[in-house]
């Protein structure tokens, strides 16, 4: 835990990628898998790293790769909103 928490303040990211890919068995079909780690953009070395083992030892073909990343650590955003709450 601590060692992640040094990571995401040395600039590493949630980072989740969507890997479609084609079953090994059925190749016209896609299977997707969902992959989350804490990575670096732009390059994402981790995935990158993760995406080679793929391709040199699982049998499932990549079709396409979608990947998407938010600061964990960010400061807090504060804003005035027009709203009543009525407790009763």
């Amino acid at each position: 835990m601590a060692r992640e928490l040094e990571r995401m303040f040395s600039d590493y990211r949630l980072t989740t990628a969507q890997i479609l890919y084609h079953m090994p068995d059925h190749p016209r079909i896609l299977q997707t898998y969902v992959w989350q780690e804490l990575d670096m953009a732009p390059k994402f070395p981790v995935l990158q790293k993760f995406l080679h083992f793929w391709e040199r030892e699982l049998e499932g073909k990549l079709h396409s790769v979608t990947v998407a990343h938010v600061g964990i650590i960010s400061p807090a955003e504060l804003g005035h909103r027009n709203a009543e709450f009525l407790i009763h």
